[in-house]
This record gives C-alpha cells, sequence and structure tokens, in this order.
C-alpha cells in the first residue's frame, strides 16, 4: 500500500478505474471534449487527473489550470456569501426579504389564468431569507433555463419586464424591484421550484453590505480562501486557459457553442449572477469544498461558522419531505428520490431511495455537466469539470459515487 493510500483510506488503484471509465464510455466515443476529475479524503488530495481536450477546433488539452463556465456552482458560493451577513447579525432565516427589498411587500400569487385573466390572491406569509435560500420562495426561472421555454403565464411577465436577460444591465435594485411585479408561482414555503432565488441571494449580499457582489466575494471568499482564477469573467491574461462549451446534438455529435475566444465570458458583465455567472479552475472550486469539509475554514482562513454550516446542509423541506414529494417544475440539477434540500445544497438523505453509494452528502452542479460533492461522514471531497450542455446528458455524479465510493477502505 503507497503512502497516499495509508493517509486517504482509498486504494489508488480501484481510483484509476474513473480515468479508465472516462476515457472509454465519453472521451474515446467523442461525447465529451474532455474533463477533469479531483478527490480529496481526510484532506489529502487521492486523485486529480485531466483527460481530453479543452478545445476540440484549437486542439488544447484539458490542462490543471483550465478555466471553466460553473455556472449553478455558483450557488453554493452565493449562498456562503449571505450566510455569512446572517452571522453577522443582519437577518435572521424567517425575517421576510422585504426588510430589505420594501418593493417585495406587494407580491401577489399566482392562481389561475393568464394575461388580463390571471387570478392572484395575497401571499399567506411573505418570502422569507429562508425561502429564497432554499428554493421555496415560489418564484421561477422565468423560462430562462439552457433549453426550456416558457413553461407558465408568469414566466412571460418574466420575458416582458427582461428580467436577467442575456446582457442585461439591471442594477440589483432595479432586479429585486422588477421581481416584485411578477406573480408567485406558491404560495412561499409550500413547494420547492429551481428558479431565480440565488440570484435573489446575491443581490441581497450586494443590498445588505453596501458592496458589489464581486467585490464581496473577492473579499470574503476568493481572496481568503486562495480561489485566485474564480470571478464573473475571464480576464484576458486568461482567455488562452478558458475552456470551450458544447451541446450535445441530435446526432449525437458535440456542437460548439460557446467558443471560449469570443465568448460573453471573456467581457465583465453588466448584471453580476449569483445563481449561475461564475468561471473558475477546478483547483478553485476544491479549495472552497475543502472549506466546507472543514467546517467552514481553510488554512486559518475562517470563512462560516462549523454550526451555520451544519444547519446549511440540513433538510429544509416541509415536515421533511424530499423533491419527489415537493419539487415542481421540470428541471433541476438532481435528482428528486430521496434528496432533500437545504440553504444552497441538495444533499442525500437516504442510499436506497437514491440508489447510489453515501449518504449525508452535499453537492450542487452546473448547466454545463459540472458537479462536486462533500461528504462529513466519509471526510470527502469531489470535483468534476467539463464543459456539456445540458446537464442532465450524462449522469456523471452517479457513475462517479459508485468507483470513488467502493474505492474506500477503511
Amino acid at each position: 500500500m503507497d503512502a497516499q493510500s495509508q493517509w486517504t483510506g482509498l486504494d489508488a488503484g480501484r481510483l484509476e478505474r474513473i480515468g479508465e471509465h472516462l476515457e472509454r464510455n465519453y472521451i474515446g466515443p467523442g461525447k465529451i471534449a474532455g474533463c477533469q476529475v479531483s478527490v480529496a479524503r481526510h484532506g489529502h488530495l487521492a486523485y486529480s487527473k485531466a483527460f481530453g481536450q479543452m478545445d476540440l477546433a484549437r486542439g488544447k488539452p484539458t490542462a490543471d489550470d483550465t478555466i471553466y463556465r460553473i455556472y449553478s456552482m455558483t450557488k453554493p458560493i452565493t449562498s456562503v456569501a449571505l450566510m455569512q451577513l446572517y452571522e453577522r447579525g443582519y437577518f435572521q432565516l424567517n425575517d421576510p426579504v422585504s426588510r430589505y427589498v420594501p418593493s417585495w411587500k406587494t407580491h401577489r400569487v399566482w392562481v389561475s389564468g393568464e394575461g388580463a385573466d390571471m387570478q392572484t390572491e395575497a401571499p399567506t406569509r411573505p418570502v422569507s431569507f429562508r425561502d429564497v435560500l432554499s428554493h421555496m420562495a415560489g418564484l421561477t426561472y422565468g423560462g430562462g433555463l439552457p433549453g426550456v421555454g416558457i413553461q407558465h403565464p408568469i414566466d412571460r411577465i418574466c420575458r416582458e419586464l427582461k428580467i436577467r436577460s442575456a446582457g442585461s444591465t439591471d442594477t440589483m435594485q432595479e432586479f429585486l424591484d422588477k421581481l416584485s411585479q411578477v406573480p408567485l408561482r406558491y404560495q412561499p414555503g409550500q413547494a420547492w421550484m429551481y428558479s431565480l432565488a440565488t440570484d435573489v441571494c446575491g443581490a441581497l449580499v450586494e443590498v445588505i453590505s453596501g458592496v458589489p457582489l464581486a467585490q464581496y466575494l473577492q473579499d470574503n471568499i476568493f481572496a481568503p480562501l486562495g480561489m485566485k482564477d474564480t470571478a464573473f469573467f475571464v480576464a484576458p491574461d486568461k482567455v488562452d486557459r478558458f475552456a470551450a462549451n458544447y451541446q450535445r446534438g441530435p446526432d449525437k455529435t458535440l456542437k460548439l457553442i460557446d467558443d471560449p475566444a469570443t465568448s460573453a465570458f471573456t467581457r465583465e458583465p453588466g448584471f453580476k449572477s449569483g445563481g449561475g455567472g461564475l468561471t473558475g479552475t477546478s483547483a478553485d472550486y476544491m479549495r472552497f469544498c475543502e472549506m466546507l469539509r472543514r467546517g467552514g475554514e481553510l488554512d486559518g482562513a475562517r470563512i462560516l461558522g462549523p454550526r451555520t454550516l451544519e444547519v446549511m446542509h440540513m433538510n429544509h423541506l416541509p415536515d421533511g419531505k424530499d423533491l419527489t414529494q415537493v419539487a415542481i417544475g421540470g428541471f433541476s440539477e438532481t435528482a428528486n428520490e430521496g434528496v432533500g434540500f437545504g440553504l444552497g445544497f441538495a444533499s442525500t438523505m437516504g442510499q436506497v431511495q437514491t440508489g447510489t453509494l453515501g449518504t449525508g452528502d452535499y453537492y450542487w452542479g452546473g448547466a454545463a455537466s459540472t458537479i462536486f460533492w462533500v461528504d462529513p461522514k466519509e471526510d470527502l471531497s469531489v470535483v468534476f469539470m467539463t464543459q456539456l450542455m445540458p446537464s442532465g446528458t450524462f449522469n456523471f455524479r452517479g457513475q462517479l459515487k459508485s468507483i470513488v465510493y467502493s474505492s474506500i477502505f477503511d
């Protein structure tokens, strides 16, 4: 047994199945261009390898410092930022968001119909901070999800108001005030729907702290954790490290949908999306995961208190239910069976229901098929980076869990 295996309790030989699996099933057949996988346990990196290419047209191999669009893996970072303000006493979880956004006092809830015939009712209670952190606020994605069209009458209102549309220059306050004009999809706290709620969390970080969101994240999370390549856009001197983004076409071939040389991600956006706007490296995100695994601290930098973090990955769904019982809408970054949701993270409630190894882990993913998870029980962090849309194309999470957990021997 090598020293690395002794430190990590992970069989190095069995971990090599990760590369064999990815090369055989994805890289070789051209289902993805390239990817990176990092596995750490007990604070030691047990596996970290890059595969394939980050840019097929330019023939550039995936490198250790390749930069990716992490899309919704922005959400846990933004949620941590908002909970830092919770720790400073700015709000309680059950406080109404309208304490900081007065226009939200006028929210209505959709009942039926659309347009001039739309029927609404008053909310039974105001939208709370817990609601926006857990996607239970009654917000939708406004028809703005990749590959998902307008699904509901209130999505049309979002489109008409140009809420978080591409190229938006709305201020955070303008974004929040526009959302006050959109009826909620359901009564606050009564259901779960993947939504613009984490963009709201990002806007609240800026409104409450008085610091622009990008600067707040840099000062309070990225700089302390040494996440030197994570930002809302890729700087000019880093564009050569930026991966191409692909889509799987009807003929099952890869189609380039975002060239790194001309990507919108190479320019600073007007509206900074706390729900999906960040880019970064695998190494950076592993540092974020390791902070989570260690209870909110890494290398002497305390980001959150351990008890705050523990509350964040508890299941906050009503009556301890899983997502099959409360989720509405056709899109998420997780399967629903046996899965709970906390304040910015999904969590595995039971191995039997999910059909995957590992319970008590918490995680999320991004639209370009990036994933991560942190398992406090197994003292484990895993990051997987690739650039393939949409994210539900392949079950990378389930496959990697099978290989990683079956490699644990202690």
